[in-house]
């Protein structure tokens, strides 16, 4: 499988590949942006498009955001589904990508499971429990 970010202007084309991924891991965020509205952030180049190919098909979809902070470039992985990272390969290849973009970390949020798995195969540890309240 290789992982493979999709310009842009080949967005519209893509799309129909991916939607169910993204839509997949967007159902265990908190509502902050449904899939349409990823597609424009996409397009507008507010989020990056990353996919997992393998024998000429789409098997998982990410979209990254890159946050400059004063002491670091965060790659913050805003979704992510289907078979992406779903090896240490593919999980290097995403991190190559990322540091390519100038990211000196990498975060996304995540429910307890995928805290441990990403735990157990990539070293990730907990920096924060965010917690919210609907105002």
């Amino acid at each position: 499988m290789k992982v493979q970010p999709v310009a842009p202007q080949y967005i519209h084309q893509v799309w129909p590949d991916v939607v169910g991924f993204v839509e997949d891991a967007l159902q265990y965020g908190a509502g902050e942006y449904n899939a349409d509205q990823m597609k424009v952030m996409i397009l507008r180049g507010e989020q990056a498009l990353l996919v997992a190919v393998e024998e000429n098909a789409i098997k998982g979809a990410a979209t990254v955001q890159f946050i400059d902070y004063p002491n670091c470039r965060v790659a913050y992985v805003t979704s992510i589904g289907g078979k992406l990272i779903a090896n240490k390969d593919t999980f290097k290849e995403l991190t190559d990508w990322c540091k390519f973009n100038g990211a000196t970390k990498i975060q996304g949020a995540a429910r307890e499971s995928v805290e441990r798995l990403w735990k157990r195969l990539f070293n990730f540890e907990r920096r924060y429990v965010i917690v919210e309240k609907e105002l």
